[in-house]
């Protein structure tokens, strides 16, 4: 008998908002959460502004205080992120089996804010005032590790590193190891929080930020001809992921079934994407196949979307190939980096949340900030304004530098 997997439960960190409910009425509305950096001194970077995730106490999130202090942000955004899931999907961990219960939590980057911060200590005031929590600090993995040992979870317990495509890919195998029978349960994502010198800097000089410093909300701006590159975001992006009898028999609210998920490489370039959509078709394909789906029975697609010149073109061109006519003529896409940015190891599971609820809610969030459509880029991306209109089945991409594509298909649930 084939085993089913359906979403229970939604955790979002975000720059639009630090719960599902407030992330969805600000999406809906349009907002944007892009401003000035205030985090870092930005005297010295061409990029003054990013997205940030504001009013967030970590500690409560942690078994003590000192606990959130000896965790990087992005540890302390992925802890809460999987708890506030955890919590949204009501499991009784008394009454599960948690041999049987994985995390897989990942980051694109990692702790890159320790490392400047012990580095700097290194530097200026010797090796014996590096801290020795440095390395578990940093390691992209221990969110994953804390998220374990908090809940005592000995399920498979993996992270995933993938750039850009890093939450869709570990939400993707952790649906497989359920379909494989290796765990009935996961709590899996991403998350990320590079707002840091050497973040804005590495991507400043690759010339791949937006320097819309003038104007920050709308310096995100999928598919219009005036983009100028994508606005760097932090957050974490978390779900629960359950096999379906599992989720009956505990009484689980059940907001989706997760039917696909495609992966490919573009093995094109560094940094670039394949300049005909190559891999990215393939990896969208792939989740139709899982989900026994033809290309005109997707409703939406919530496109990778990241406001780069090359990025938005090439993904135009994927989804033409695999939606062929449909692509035109019914499908609807829009990304929703225009309000939140790009938050990059964490995109892939804030943007499934999106996919979510668009579907639970039947709305359609739009694409702000679209004034000026690229000719290349003609594809019906929900400008401006949220859409309703009742959808049953929605696709979330994620590429990442190194040409790691993911896809995820999830339908409306249907027992």
């Amino acid at each position: 008998m084939e085993r089913r997997v359906v979403i229970t439960g939604i955790g979002v960190l975000s720059p639009i908002g630090n719960s599902l409910d407030t992330f969805w009425e600000n999406l809906i509305a349009g907002k944007s959460g892009i401003g000035l950096i205030d985090a870092i001194d930005t005297d010295a970077y061409a990029c003054k502004i990013g997205g940030q995730v504001r009013d967030f106490d970590p500690a409560p999130f942690f078994t003590s205080p000192k606990d959130a202090r000896r965790a990087d942000r992005f540890t302390q955004l992925g802890v809460a992120g999987a708890k506030i899931a955890l919590e949204d999907c009501g499991i009784d961990f008394d009454r599960v089996d948690r041999d049987r219960f994985g995390v897989m939590v990942g980051s694109g980057i990692g702790g890159l804010g320790t490392l400047e911060k012990q580095h700097e200590a290194l530097l200026t005031r010797g090796a014996s005032r590096v801290s020795p929590f440095t390395i578990p600090m940093m390691i992209a993995n221990i969110a994953s590790g804390i998220i374990s040992i908090d809940f005592d979870l000995r399920g498979p317990n993996m992270c995933i590193v993938t750039a850009c495509a890093t939450a869709n890919h570990n939400i993707g195998e952790a649906w497989r190891m359920i379909k494989f029978d290796d765990a009935d349960i996961f709590v899996a994502g991403g998350s990320e929080a590079s707002i840091t010198p050497m973040g804005l800097a590495g991507f400043g000089n690759m010339k791949a930020l937006s320097t819309r410093n003038d104007a920050p909300e709308q310096a995100s701006r999928p598919f219009d001809k005036d983009r100028d590159g994508f606005v760097m975001g932090e957050g974490a992006g978390t779900v629960v992921i359950e096999e379906l009898e599992h989720a009956k028999k505990r009484g689980a609210h059940i907001y989706c079934e997760l039917t696909g998920y495609g992966v490919s490489a573009d093995a094109y370039h560094l940094t670039s994407p394949h300049p005909e959509g190559d891999g990215a078709k393939r990896c969208m394909q792939m989740a139709l196949k899982h989900s026994r789906l033809n290309p005109e029975e997707v409703d939406y697609v919530n496109a990778h979307g990241t406001s780069t010149s090359m990025g938005d073109v090439c993904e135009t061109k994927a989804i033409k190939k695999t939606f062929g006519d449909h692509a035109k003529n019914g499908l609807m896409v829009s990304s929703t980096k225009s309000m939140t940015g790009h938050l990059l190891g964490a995109a892939g599971g804030v943007e499934l949340a999106a996919c979510i609820k668009a579907i639970n809610e039947g709305i359609i969030p739009p694409t702000i900030n679209l004034d000026n459509p690229d000719e290349q880029c003609d594809l019906d991306y929900v400008p401006k304004v949220a859409r309703e209109v009742k959808i049953d089945t929605a696709l979330s991409n994620s590429f990442g530098f190194g040409g790691h594509n993911a896809s995820l298909l999830i339908k409306r649930y249907q027992g």
